[in-house]
C-alpha cells in the first residue's frame, strides 16, 4: 500500500484518479476546494484546501507520502484581446503557483517516500497553437517547464512528469461538450475518433506513480488521442 496525495480530487480526472488508486489498494488523502466531501473508506479521506490561500496547511498528511498529484485547473477560451492581464495572473495563480506552494509544503514528506513521484497536468494548447488558447497555454506551458526543471534538481530521488490531455469529457470541460452536436464534431477532430475521458488520463497517471515507471522523470506524456502528433 502507497500513500497519495491528490490535490483537487473532488471531480473530472482527479475523482477517476482517486477511485483507482482506491481500487488498488492504496491509501488516498485527497482535497476539495469549496464542495465538501465526506468518505467512509477508512483508505480514503477528503480534506479542505484552497491553493489560492496565501499560506496552506498540510497537517493531514502522514510522515510520508509516495506521489502527489496536481490536479486544479481552468478553461476559458477567449479572444486574446479580450483577456485582462489580471485574469492572466489569476489563472496563473491557480495552475502554477498553486501547484509549486504544495509541492514545496510536502518535498520533505515526498524524499521519505518509496519511489515518490510528482504528477503534474499541462495541455495539448501548450505544443499546438490552438485559437482562444492563450490564457491556458501560457499557465501549462510553465508546468511544463517547472516539470523539466524540477526532475532535474529532485532526482534521483523524486521523478516528476507530466501529461498534456486534448479535451477531455470532465465537468472542467461541460460547456465545450454540452450538446451531441459539440462532442460529435470534437471527437472528430481526434484521430481516434473520440474525446478524451477521465479514465484515460487517470490510467496513465496511475502507471506515472506505480513501480512500473520508475525509470521515466522530466518528461511530458500526450495523451490526446493523437491529435498533436498524427495527421489524417
Amino acid at each position: 500500500m502507497s500513500n497519495y496525495f491528490v490535490i483537487g480530487g473532488s471531480s473530472g480526472i482527479g475523482q477517476q484518479l482517486v477511485a483507482q488508486l482506491v481500487q488498488s489498494g492504496h491509501k488516498v488523502y485527497a482535497t476539495y476546494n469549496s464542495h465538501e466531501v465526506i468518505s467512509e473508506n477508512p483508505n480514503l479521506s477528503y480534506h479542505p484546501l484552497n491553493v489560492l490561500d496565501e499560506s496552506i496547511s498540510l497537517d493531514f498528511l502522514p510522515e510520508s507520502i509516495d506521489g502527489l498529484v496536481y490536479c486544479p485547473g481552468a478553461i476559458s477560451l477567449r479572444p486574446f484581446a479580450r483577456i485582462k492581464p489580471e485574469e492572466y495572473i489569476s489563472d496563473f495563480n491557480l495552475q502554477v503557483i498553486g501547484a509549486i506552494k504544495v509541492i514545496q509544503s510536502s518535498l520533505t514528506k515526498l524524499k521519505l517516500g518509496k519511489n515518490p513521484a510528482i504528477i503534474l497536468y499541462s495541455t495539448i494548447a501548450v505544443q499546438m497553437g490552438l485559437n482562444f488558447h492563450t490564457q491556458v497555454a501560457i499557465s501549462k506551458g510553465a508546468i511544463e517547464g517547472l516539470t523539466r526543471s524540477l526532475a532535474a534538481e529532485l532526482a534521483p530521488t523524486i521523478r516528476v512528469n507530466s501529461i498534456a490531455p486534448s479535451l477531455t469529457d470532465t465537468p472542467l470541460a461541460a460547456s465545450l461538450l454540452n450538446s451531441e452536436q459539440k462532442l460529435e464534431a470534437n471527437a472528430l477532430r481526434h484521430p481516434l475518433k473520440r474525446v478524451g475521458m477521465a479514465s484515460d488520463i487517470a490510467n496513465m497517471t496511475e502507471f506515472l506513480l506505480s513501480d512500473k515507471s520508475t525509470w521515466i522523470t522530466g518528461q511530458i506524456f500526450h495523451v490526446d488521442g493523437g491529435m498533436s502528433s498524427v495527421k489524417l
